[in-house]
């Protein structure tokens, strides 16, 4: 049940931040709003407040806003054409468009500066094990030891222990302070240029020792003005690793099977929130980031296809024919099916995988 609970959360949250982004925007800059609804298909419950009807419909995998001459070929009353979408300048219809995506971007940064002050997660730079045969093993280091020091310089987390190794270089000698129990040992370590993998399972080589952290975490505490920036950095950081991740998917570095689907999401949502309201809110954020940065792609049919079209609308000077956008949409929507289908089909593997 937490899993199930876990994903509408998410889900809710997501899509309601992001449809929210469009409305707000549309309206302050004079569009008239008819729908706005969560979930697509059959409405199941709604209101209707001024001239927007609120909806909650029956299958709760995305929302949308309806807005006032949404196209050219939609039917407007005399009075109400100064508030069709249609009829506005490019730079009012693309602001619409993208303001869905940035309010995921600012609700991901406004998430990690909340959970940045509680506290940033680290790693400790306590060895969990030593590879045999490598510079740690034969320097003496053993799992559980704390790595305090490497030459003068404190050392708190494992980032900053591997910045040194990194730093230092390969074929140099590395003075490193370990506390092993009550004690503290003095060792020198030679890094040695070993193949390692990156987070997109790319082979690279690099000065290493041999260690493997161990899943000891501290929470470091720092003030909100700091926590601004750190949040910052954090929104940004994600932002790099989507964007890549697409770019390497679509170059076959990371296979297809790699994507995850709705399944997925429920079950590391339900995982976090187990783990407590940190980690499930910094798990929203992350969320908020990517369904931002996916939604900005030039796929028919998404917010960035849509602005693909407007660009296109703003350098001719007219917008495309209805035939031709027409045609985009069943390309698009061809897309969004088979991905769909794709990460369903990956989310069911991983069930019956184990």
């Amino acid at each position: 049940m937490i899993y199930f609970l876990s994903f509408l959360a998410v889900l809710g949250i997501l899509i309601f931040v992001h449809e929210f982004g469009h409305f707000i925007v549309a309206r302050r800059l004079g569009v008239g709003v008819t729908k706005f609804s969560f979930g697509f298909g059959p409405k199941l419950a709604g209101f209707t407040r001024g001239e927007t009807e609120y909806l909650i419909s029956a299958i709760p995998l995305g929302g949308y806003v309806k807005l006032v001459g949404e196209s050219d070929e939609e039917e407007v009353s005399p009075e109400e054409r100064d508030r069709a979408f249609y009829g506005k300048p490019v730079w009012v219809k693309m602001a619409i468009v993208s303001a869905g995506p940035i309010a995921n971007l600012v609700f991901a940064f406004l998430v990690f500066w909340v959970v940045f002050q509680g506290g940033v997660p680290a790693l400790t730079p306590k060895v969990g094990d030593v590879m045999p045969d490598t510079p740690a093993a034969r320097a003496g280091i053993e799992a559980g030891d704390l790595v305090v020091r490497i030459g003068e310089r404190e050392i708190t987390t494992w980032e900053e222990l591997a910045a040194g190794i990194q730093e230092s270089g390969a074929g140099k000698e590395l003075a490193m302070t370990v506390r092993r129990g009550e004690k503290e040992i003095q060792v020198t370590v030679i890094p040695e240029i070993r193949e390692g993998l990156s987070i997109f399972g790319e082979k690279i080589d690099g000065p290493k020792i041999g260690v493997v952290a161990s899943k000891e975490v501290i929470h470091r505490k720092i003030n909100p003005v700091a926590a601004i920036g750190r949040a910052a950095g954090e929104t940004w950081r994600i932002i790099t690793l989507t964007v890549l991740t697409v770019v390497k998917l679509v170059m076959r570095v990371l296979p297809s099977d790699t994507l995850g689907g709705p399944i997925l999401i429920a079950q590391i949502a339900g995982d976090q929130a187990r783990q407590g309201i940190s980690p499930f809110a910094y798990f929203l954020g992350l969320l908020s980031v990517n369904l931002g940065i996916l939604n900005l792609l030039p796929i028919p049919i998404l917010d960035g296809g849509h602005l693909l079209f407007f660009s296109i609308e703003a350098l001719r000077r007219k917008p495309l024919s209805p035939q031709v956008r027409m045609m985009a949409q069943h390309v698009g929507l061809a897309v969004i099916l088979m991905l769909t289908a794709l990460v369903f089909y990956n989310d069911i593997a991983r069930l019956i995988a184990g």
